[in-house]
């Protein structure tokens, strides 16, 4: 794999570095001690400029070429944040935070970011100007719309912007990307059913909103089989049933519903969300109560610009010889919101046979790291050459 040499004589650095955030893991926003590693490595790097605070705790360095006479400036962006979930795989770098852990592979997304930052800092053999971005909250908190909000794009004028992400299941190293559309917008709903609860054994005395409440988690499928285009993606899921009583003899007066909506166009969405509402209020209202909805919306189609996608591909190319069409991913991410501000493209690099991301025996893969930061590199080098 051709890697920059400088890249892989950093390697065991990298895997150290990458080793010692997954030791402390930080959620969503609390990425106190992994912001203040990350900001102190850049400064000893000597970035340009070394910003923290952004979007609450994320941290921005500034990376100057030989040359910026091009005035093209370039984002790239890592996640820092771990997920709450109990680490399992015995490793002796494991977790030392009760129930978290980073099972996503943020902790090596930001190694590789920072490798390649040293490396930028040192040879700077490009004409433009590089904006390391590493962002806290991808895990739900919606820390890219923060950053964004908080001035990220202007401040630094940012012209395009660049993410990754590990793929388990992929050969090491090896990349994946495809344009348009490619994460799922990500929403979630809540369903109280208020009915007339009695004795079990007088059904006939009640509104059951146990009744209401199945009628419902069926009809929602009919969004997708009966409403959406079958060649549009969509995915309606109720993942949580919960009524107000317990016991065996009593039909409850309430219930609970809980699920999410995955869609890859704001046309899905609109309609997805639409329907929700009418279901569960006309199948309550149907049976004799009510149904009160709550919708949350969560993280926007993450859609790759054609041009940076094209680019992001040779790049992937020129590092490990070849780069796959990448499937559609009917998970979230928060890179959307960077996305929306300007163009760029979010690529897969292969973390190997491990477990899926999310998974308590998940692990990043340290082999993965030079192709990773060479990728991040040769976007920079590539992008804005020296004269």
């Amino acid at each position: 794999m051709p890697v920059k040499n400088r890249l892989a004589e950093l390697h065991d650095d990298i895997t150290a570095w990458r080793r010692d955030i997954h030791e402390h893991p930080e959620i969503l926003f609390e990425t106190h001690r992994t912001s203040a590693l990350v900001a102190k490595k850049l400064r000893e790097f000597g970035c340009d400029d070394v910003v923290e605070g952004i979007g609450r705790t994320g941290v921005v360095g500034v990376i100057k070429g030989n040359a910026t006479g091009s005035g093209k400036v370039l984002g790239l962006r890592a996640d820092m944040d771990a997920l709450p979930i109990h680490e399992q795989t015995g490793l002796p770098y494991a977790s030392k935070t009760d129930n978290a852990m980073h099972a996503c592979g943020h902790d090596g997304h930001t190694a590789m970011l920072l490798g390649a930052a040293q490396y930028l800092s040192e040879t700077r053999n490009f004409d433009g100007t590089v904006v390391v971005i590493f962002q806290p909250a991808e895990e739900g908190g919606g820390g890219g719309r923060e950053m964004c909000e908080d001035g990220l794009m202007e401040r630094f004028g940012i012209q395009e912007v660049y993410g990754m992400h590990n793929w388990p299941g992929q050969p090491v190293g090896s990349f994946a990307i495809r344009p348009g559309a490619f994460f799922a917008a990500t929403d979630q709903f809540e369903i109280l059913i208020e009915g007339l609860g009695g004795h079990a054994a007088k059904p006939h005395e009640t509104a059951d909103p146990t009744i209401m409440g199945s009628q419902i988690v069926m009809g929602l499928q009919t969004i997708a089989s009966r409403n959406a285009d079958p060649v549009d993606r969509l995915v309606v899921s109720v993942t949580s049933f919960e009524t107000s009583s317990k016991a065996f003899n009593v039909i409850p007066q309430r219930v609970h519903l809980k699920g999410t909506v995955r869609t890859m166009s704001a046309e899905m969405r609109v309609l997805a969300e639409k329907r929700i509402y009418e279901i569960c209020e006309g199948t309550a209202t149907a049976l004799g109560g009510k149904a009160e909805v709550v919708y949350h919306r969560g993280y926007p189609v993450m859609v790759n610009a054609e041009a940076q996608t094209e680019f992001a591909a040779e790049v992937a190319k020129s590092v490990s010889g070849q780069c796959d069409e990448a499937p559609l991913v009917m998970g979230g991410e928060d890179f959307a919101y960077l996305l929306e501000e300007r163009p760029g493209a979010y690529i897969l690099v292969g973390n190997g046979d491990t477990a899926m991301v999310h998974h308590p025996e998940y692990n990043f893969n340290d082999e993965a790291i030079p192709a990773g930061c060479s990728w991040w590199a040769e976007i920079v080098e590539q992008r804005m050459p020296a004269s």
